[in-house]
């Protein structure tokens, strides 16, 4: 059987991702296309208990702690969801992936890029995702969208300062991995994202099926 895809979607909080992700499964399953949704850090029973302590815990998290929980989250994950998806032929639409480690963790946090890297390693040494899509808004956009919600998070809490530095390593993750990224101006009207977002997805299915 054919592998499925595996498309992740990142972006600063406040970047309208959720929304587009929803989109692009009813989009894909209108193409006939079998997928799996999930996100992370979550995805799994564990992960979901994980997900609470890193976006519910009041106290502080050391940053190295807060990654580590991150990747044992995503190693659970990957075991019981991605994983046999992608064998079963089915399509993975993650919200959210090992970059967002990269920009969170990294970026926001200062835990060391080479220290992420040898967790990136270790947890999916072989697996990358075949699309990254980056919906890239400004910290004050995002913060501006994020003041709206009434009960934030953890991670939706923190200052501007902390999502400029996520938004300069996720644009810095992409400089390294071009091919993998298609990043989308999240601040244009939802149609406008979607259907650039669709000409995209629609190539990557012909691509697929050929």
């Amino acid at each position: 059987m054919k592998r499925g895809l595996f498309i992740t979607f990142e972006g600063i909080d406040g970047a309208g991702k959720s929304t587009h992700v929803a989109w692009s499964a009813e989009f894909l399953r209108g193409h006939g296309i079998a997928l799996t949704l999930t996100r992370e850090p979550g995805g799994t029973v564990l992960g979901e208990r994980l997900r609470e302590i890193l976006l519910a815990t009041e106290g502080p998290i050391h940053a190295e702690t807060e990654a580590l929980l991150m990747f044992a989250a995503r190693r659970q994950h990957l075991e019981e969801v991605i994983g046999p998806a992608l064998v079963r032929g089915e399509w993975v639409l993650c919200d959210r992936f090992t970059d967002a480690s990269f920009a969170y963790q990294g970026g926001g946090r200062g835990v060391e890029k080479k220290k992420l890297a040898a967790l990136e390693t270790w947890v999916h040494p072989h697996l990358q995702p075949d699309l990254t899509v980056l919906f890239d808004v400004s910290a004050q956009v995002g913060q501006g969208r994020v003041a709206r919600i009434k009960s934030p998070d953890r991670f939706e809490r923190e200052n501007a300062a902390f999502f400029v530095r996520v938004r300069a390593a996720y644009l810095e993750r992409m400089k390294e991995s071009p091919d993998r990224f298609v990043c989308l101006d999240g601040t244009r009207p939802i149609a406008d994202i979607q259907d650039e977002l669709g000409k995209k997805l629609t190539m990557v299915l012909s691509n697929w099926k050929a």
